[in-house]
């Protein structure tokens, strides 16, 4: 036969942990169908000598639920070679809504996800394609997307949806509960991979209300996971909050079909009772009874960068309630009045201790007035001026017009922390969050950075237990069983990558989100292919995708990849 593309000369790592061996890899209607030994010609041929060929990556939390509508590339995951990603985590999207809930939708979104309303208005549209939860998915592939997408249902649009702006004011009555399970039934029947909620005090919505998936009786988390279970199983993703963590975690692993993976299992960030050592030990147990309780980590240190027009790391302090409901002009205005400057200060010397140590390692990272202090600790420039931490900055600020931008490191700093939970078995790679926060953070740089750090340079793993982490196994907890494993007759998801020089480049700011909107992202180094269902996408940096060409990727679909 005659391949349409041939990978020759190549490392094969198959995602499995098995050992690497050297071999070829043959592709013929985007499926493999020939591996270690192919001996035909082909149509197109890749030269992988001195590289890995590895599964493409799949990077399980995702929020490109709104991106997706105007960047189908979804740009910077392939950068990174990831060939899969699953989107609604956090229980946030934009299916299924109302024409007249949009707007509330997109105000959460600017909230939660770094993005403003002016950019998502822009690239959403003035008529969005879907109304209805099996419309999103229909128009996701009816657009075109380049990699492959599993969506989970949110469960704040889903409760607006059904009970309109009371879904952030009070509880479901026991006929919306029965509304709600139904639309559960018909997102899991149209493909959805699951179903995703949050109860995390930092997820506040517009003028300065819960998100809906934190008002709502925990019990309505359970109805949506039997729904869910009833309708074939899935992925029900958490982010943790008050009354819904590791107990409540462990009892909806019991219910049949439900995989359990929870946001975020960090380095010096408690969530709950107990520390990051208590709350691993803990998940190693339930994994010890038999229950698909997985905490999602990360490799990476988890740096935030805010302005105090969106303060999104002090939100969670009562405090800070009436900023988040207040608009520009009444921000500025809370933050001179003397008596909120006070209750400000005082807090942040008794907050918890995490938090604490956190805001003393803030780092003024860009001020527009005085660029001297860029990246300068906010502590130690407040000192010299003879003020408080708090009231520099809100200073600064001010006379900024809240464009200064200030960045806090909030977890994961300590790899020595990290180490143990990277290598639990107990633990998934999660919380990339790309898509979302995008002008406060960018780690969808996730794989590059771990086959940088924590294999080439730190040693703490081999090449084959990475790319295991990043490939078979968090396929397997999102439940995606056709993907994350090199064999033959699967479909063709692949990321060449040249294992000497693979990372992450630093972080840079630009401005090509819709309406000029900033975002920060990182380049890829090392990374020579990236192919999505036999289709090359990306080659040494560049996507080779010609304009007007079929995108290769699309929606993976809870009934076709469980079969």
């Amino acid at each position: 036969m005659t391949y349409d593309l041939k990978i020759t000369g190549g490392t094969i790592i198959d995602g499995s942990g098995s050992t690497r061996y050297r071999g070829d890899v043959g592709i013929a209607d985007g499926r493999i169908v020939a591996l270690g030994d192919a001996p035909d010609d082909a149509k197109e041929t890749i030269d992988a000598e001195g590289a890995i060929v590895s599964p493409g990556f799949v990077d399980i939390h995702t929020h490109y639920d709104a991106q997706v509508i105007w960047d189908p590339k979804l740009s910077i995951s392939p950068w990174h070679g990831v060939t899969t990603a699953v989107i609604g985590n956090c229980g946030f999207g934009v299916a299924p809504t109302r024409p007249e809930h949009r707007d509330l939708i997109v105000r959460t979104l600017e909230k939660v996800e770094g993005m403003s309303v002016a950019a998502l208005n822009e690239g959403l549209g003035a008529e969005w394609p879907f109304e209805t939860f099996p419309e999103y998915l229909d128009a996701i592939d009816t657009s075109g997307v380049s990699i492959n997408i599993g969506v989970l249902l949110g469960h704040t649009p889903l409760r607006m949806y059904v009970m309109g702006e009371e879904s952030t004011e009070r509880t479901a009555t026991d006929d919306e509960i029965t509304k709600m399970q139904a639309l559960v039934t018909e997102a899991m029947e149209a493909g959805a991979i699951g179903f995703a909620t949050s109860r995390a005090p930092t997820h506040v919505a517009y003028d300065g209300r819960k998100i809906p998936s934190r008002v709502c009786d925990v019990e309505e988390v359970f109805a949506m996971a039997r729904a869910m279970g009833d309708a074939g199983g899935g992925l029900l993703e958490a982010t943790a909050g008050r009354g819904l963590f590791l107990e409540e975690y462990a009892e909806l692993a019991k219910i049949p079909g439900c995989t359990v993976s929870w946001t975020a299992l960090l380095a010096g960030l408690a969530l709950g009772k107990g520390d990051h050592v208590s709350q691993l030990e803990q998940s190693e147990e339930m994994m010890a009874q038999g229950l698909r309780v997985f905490p999602q980590v990360t490799p990476r240190p988890l740096n935030f960068e805010y302005q105090f027009k969106e303060p999104f790391m002090f939100e969670a302090l009562s405090i800070f309630q009436p900023v988040s409901a207040a608009d520009f002009n009444g921000k500025k205005t809370l933050y001179q009045d003397p008596e909120f400057r006070t209750i400000f200060r005082e807090k942040m010397e008794t907050v918890r201790e995490t938090f604490r140590s956190s805001f003393a390692k803030t780092v003024i990272s860009q001020s527009l007035s005085d660029p001297s202090l860029d990246e300068r600790l906010l502590f130690d420039v407040a000192k010299e001026r003879d003020q408080s931490p708090t009231d520099f900055a809100l200073d600064l600020s001010l006379v900024e017009n809240l464009e200064t931008r200030f960045r806090m490191p909030v977890a994961n700093h300590n790899e020595d922390e990290v180490e143990p939970l990277l290598k639990s078995g107990s633990t998934v790679l999660g919380l990339s969050d790309a898509g979302a926060h995008a002008s406060q953070l960018c780690d969808a740089c996730q794989p590059t950075y771990l086959l940088s750090r924590w294999v080439r340079e730190k040693k703490v793993f081999t090449l084959e237990e990475a790319v295991r982490m990043l490939t078979s196994q968090p396929a397997d907890v999102a439940g995606l069983k056709d993907r994350g494993l090199l064999a033959e007759g699967r479909p063709a998801d692949i990321t060449v990558f040249d294992p000497l020089t693979v990372g992450a480049g630093p972080l840079q700011r630009v401005y090509d989100f819709p309406g000029g909107a900033d975002r920060l992202v990182s380049h890829e180094t090392g990374v020579k292919a990236v192919i999505v269902n036999g289709a090359p996408i990306r080659k040494d940096g560049a996507d080779v995708l010609s304009e007007g060409q079929k995108l290769p990727g699309g929606v993976l679909r809870q009934r076709e990849v469980i079969a």
